[in-house]
Formats: C-alpha cells, sequence, structure tokens
C-alpha cells in the first residue's frame, strides 16, 4: 500500500544542474569593507539557485555593516555559481551558502562585528542571517537560511540577521526536504 503523502512536505524541487563552482575566487581585503550602509531603511533582493528564486528583504536600518556587505559582494559576483554547502536537519534548519569555495571555510579576506542578534536565540522560518566563525568579527560572505524555527546558540553573540524571506521560502524547504547527503543531519 503506497503511503498516504503529507500535505505540508515539500515537493521535490526541479533543479537544473549545478554550474561548476569558480576555481578563481576574489580575495579582498579588509580595506575593501565597505563603509555601513546609509540607503532606504528596507533593500530587496533575490537569490538565484538552480532550484528556483528565493527573494528576501534586506533589514538596512537593523544590520547596516551586513547590509552594506551583502551588497557589495553581490554587485562584486563574488557569489557567482557558488554552492550552497551545507544543511542541517536537527535541532537548527538551515540551508547555509555564500563560501563560493563550497568547503564551510572560504571568506571574502575582510571581516566584521555581530549586528542585530536576538538576545534569547530565537531566528523564526524565512530568517536570513550571517555565518560565523567563533570569532565574533568573523562575518563575512557565509549566510544562511532558516527553513523552519529554530534556536541557534547566543555563546559569543549569536549570530546577526540582515533580513527575511519574503518569496521562495518553499524552494529553500524543498532542497531542505531532500536532505543531507548520506542521511546525515548536518553537512552537503
Amino acid at each position: 500500500q503506497d503511503p498516504v503523502p503529507d500535505p505540508g512536505a515539500a515537493a521535490a524541487p526541479e533543479c537544473a544542474d549545478p554550474p561548476v563552482p569558480p576555481t578563481d575566487v576574489t580575495a579582498f581585503t579588509q580595506d575593501d569593507l565597505p563603509e555601513p550602509w546609509s540607503g532606504a531603511d528596507q533593500v530587496d533582493a533575490t537569490i538565484r539557485t538552480t532550484c528556483g528564486d528565493v527573494v528576501v528583504e534586506l533589514a538596512a536600518a537593523q544590520a547596516p555593516q551586513t547590509v552594506a556587505s551583502f551588497a557589495f559582494l553581490a554587485e562584486e559576483g563574488w557569489w557567482e555559481d557558488s554552492p550552497c554547502h551545507r544543511l542541517t536537519t536537527s535541532g537548527i534548519f538551515v540551508l547555509q551558502c555564500g563560501d563560493p569555495t563550497g568547503t564551510g571555510r572560504g571568506n571574502p579576506g575582510y571581516g566584521y562585528g555581530i549586528e542585530n542578534a536576538p538576545a534569547d536565540g530565537t531566528y523564526p522560518a524565512g530568517t536570513l542571517a550571517m555565518a560565523r566563525t567563533q570569532d565574533p568579527q568573523s562575518n563575512g560572505g557565509q549566510f544562511f537560511v532558516v527553513w523552519e524555527d529554530s534556536q541557534l546558540p547566543t555563546q559569543g553573540g549569536g549570530y546577526s540577521i540582515f533580513g527575511r524571506v519574503t518569496e521562495g521560502l518553499d524552494v529553500v524547504r524543498a532542497i531542505a526536504a531532500e536532505g543531507v547527503e548520506g542521511g546525515a543531519a548536518d553537512g552537503a
């Protein structure tokens, strides 16, 4: 007997073949870090994936340094053909992108501090936030989309929220439904 489909489950994504990640990634320096955003309080952007577009509203008033860096890296084409390299499916629910090398260790060559991190560690579904190392000054190019409500650690200052998904969360959820390589809960 066929199982009854879960009406809340995301359909398998219809994805194009992913591009080959770049072999030559532009390196910037700390001097290239743009000045904090001083334009509109909110900025719309589109993250184009091989599985569909994810439209986001960037919270420039709450995270001006992060939004300025995000806009700079996008304009420079720094993420062109880069993979989303990490998915988590247990405990926290995020799709992590923004490292052109696909290794999870890539950064643009500059770093900056945490902005707009929730003191209680609550990251609702659709949140767009920066990934970082243990160093609170290590925000750079890696970011993540929260695809289900998540409680993230607050030690070290939390993670900068710089926007929210306004369209395309279904794309991220469909990717997440495909799972982590090898059946793990955290990985490629």
